[in-house]
């Protein structure tokens, strides 16, 4: 299930910038919103629901400045405990012009435990990012990588991406970006797909931006393993994320969103 966490990652592809600073000015969400998800899952060619997820941002303090906070909550239900256990807590703060500043993710997925943190700052005009691995068998890694571009977690490529214009790319464009994981840093790479319309588990119809993550298989071909629809309006709404895990296949549908800074102004159908 690890790769449902990279829902997160769908907004990064506008994230590679010039400046390490990575500054961005936000017109997507303010403190107080919550969006909430339902979660599925293919189980021999029938989808079943097997949980939630809630996304929430307020405002906060790090270190004496200013910040949101973004916590992102996943768990399955009672039902779907009994195949697979899911309990993901993540955390992440970033600057009122959406510059990471710290994450956090305490995972328990099936029998495994695993933790992970990230701290940013910004020497020189470059990124460095130090970072705290703790695997299943409770033994700790630690990286400590410096760049000349911006490196994100899961929780700051959210923030950050969701003030981009989508209307500006072009369908089949390709952005890569530098995402942290465990001890390290990895590229990345999405496409954009272009529009199409989806219907939420609120009932209503959306017209959405989609955007593909693709991995590398062995043989060096490109394999999608996320796609991603988010409101193609000033919100940016993740509504749908369809990810592909090594045991089957799961969706997640926008449910419900509280407080959010725009009118939706995506809506085809009620």
């Amino acid at each position: 299930m690890r790769k449902l966490l990279f829902i997160l990652v769908l907004f990064s592809a506008l994230a590679h910038r010039a400046s390490a600073q990575c500054p961005a000015v936000n017109k997507a969400f303010n403190s107080g919103e919550e969006l909430e998800y339902t979660l599925y899952f293919n189980w021999k060619f029938i989808w079943i629901k097997c949980g939630s997820a809630t996304f929430r941002t307020r405002a906060a303090y790090y270190k004496g400045q200013d910040a949101y906070r973004c916590d992102l909550l996943f768990r399955t239900n009672e039902k779907f405990d009994m195949y697979f256990t899911l309990r993901d807590t993540l955390e992440g703060y970033v600057t009122k012009d959406l510059v990471p500043l710290y994450f956090y993710k305490a995972s328990l997925e099936g029998k495994q435990h695993r933790l992970e943190k990230a701290w940013y700052s910004y020497p020189d005009g470059k990124c460095n990012v130090k970072l705290e691995y703790t695997n299943p068998r409770g033994e700790v890694y630690r990286g400590d990588v410096t760049k000349d571009e911006c490196m994100y977690d899961m929780m700051s490529m959210m923030a950050l991406a969701r003030s981009f214009d989508g209307n500006t790319f072009k369908e089949g464009e390709r952005f890569h970006f530098d995402m942290t994981s465990s001890e390290e840093v990895f590229p990345q790479t999405m496409i954009y797909r272009g529009k199409e319309n989806f219907k939420a588990n609120d009932g209503v119809t959306y017209r959405c931006m989609v955007f593909s993550m693709l991995d590398w298989e062995e043989k060096k071909k490109e394999k999608e393993i996320l796609r991603f629809y988010f409101s193609d309006d000033d919100n940016h709404l993740p509504l749908r994320i369809d990810f592909k895990l090594k045991f089957g296949t799961a969706k997640a549908f926008f449910t419900r969103g509280k407080k959010l800074r725009n009118p939706v102004s995506s809506i085809v159908k009620k």
